[in-house]
């Protein structure tokens, strides 16, 4: 069964980019101007190849993480370097974040420029058993490339939203001519594309965080270890979000669970999952392995 999931996991985000990909020719034939389009496409995807090859920096910045050497952190070191060679991948870089809030990510755009990075209030939360199945759910997020994917997701996102700017100052064709498209439609569409865009890229960030739930605790061998570690770090979260208008928020979708405050409406536009489901799965996960295991 988890396999199936997997599986359809990686269809999910393949359906949702291309979703992206449609969504862009979509707009790009209302503007009407190839040259709008391509202005768009090259400044789009160059912000994000910035982003791309820039945001272990800026994610660790912004979490005022510093890294550590194996003599100050050695537990910490322990387990990373053991689960990194049972991966058969090279070691990342360690950081730790002074936040009292307990969270962890990873960044790096292969596993070899990959930062893993853990808050102080993670390190005082949890039993090592439940920091190693964290480390390894970070972990899988590199070695799954999800930095890639999430950097393709936003250019996409960008492009949308780009070009439905660019439309607002185009005409939107001359009412004497039959085939030029409708202004209300056009305007609606351009409103509402950018919306549609954001909603796919956020299907596609908690689509990963779902796999990452899964080949991170395939590669502790502890999915109820993970389960157990994010119902304390939900609480945790719960107990001392971070504000939204932090420089937090801009890493948001790269924690292991939501730092920011929002609930009803706004949790519709959460980067995450709903943390129930996620242990569910990984429950399920559990029972799978005990009766192959049998």
């Amino acid at each position: 069964m988890t396999g199936l999931r997997r599986v359809g996991n990686t269809v999910k985000t393949a359906a949702l980019l291309a979703l992206l990909t449609a969504l862009i020719i979509a707009v790009g034939g209302l503007v009407g101007g190839s040259t709008g389009v391509v202005v768009a496409t090259l400044l789009s995807l160059g912000l994000n190849a910035y982003l791309y090859f820039n945001s272990d920096k800026l994610a660790l910045r912004s979490m005022a993480a510093r890294q550590v050497s194996p003599q100050e952190a050695p537990e910490l070191y322990s387990v990373v370097a053991e689960l990194s060679q049972r991966a058969g991948q090279p070691m990342p870089r360690i950081y730790v974040s002074p936040i009292a809030q307990p969270n962890a990510f990873a960044t790096g755009r292969n596993p070899e420029h990959a930062a893993v990075a853990v808050t102080a209030g993670i390190l005082q939360l949890l039993s090592r058993r439940e920091l190693r199945a964290v480390l390894g759910h970070e972990l899988a997020h590199v070695y799954n490339r999800d930095i890639l994917t999430s950097s393709v997701a936003a250019g996409l996102a960008g492009i949308v939203s780009m070009l439905a700017n660019l439309a607002i100052f185009l005409p939107f064709g001359s009412g004497d001519d039959d085939e030029a498209p409708n202004p209300t439609a056009t305007l609606l569409t351009v409103l509402l594309a950018p919306f549609a865009a954001g909603l796919i890229q956020l299907a596609i960030s908690r689509n990963r965080e779902y796999q990452a739930d899964h080949d991170g605790a395939e590669l502790s061998g502890d999915p109820l270890a993970l389960a157990s570690a994010l119902a304390k770090i939900s609480r945790g979260t719960a107990a001392l979000p971070l504000p939204a208008e932090s420089s937090v928020a801009t890493q948001s979708h790269l924690m292991i669970a939501n730092p920011l405050t929002g609930r009803g409406v706004a949790a519709l536009f959460a980067t995450h999952p709903p943390m129930e489901e996620r242990i569910r799965r990984l429950q399920e996960q559990a029972s799978y392995q005990g009766v192959l295991s049998r």
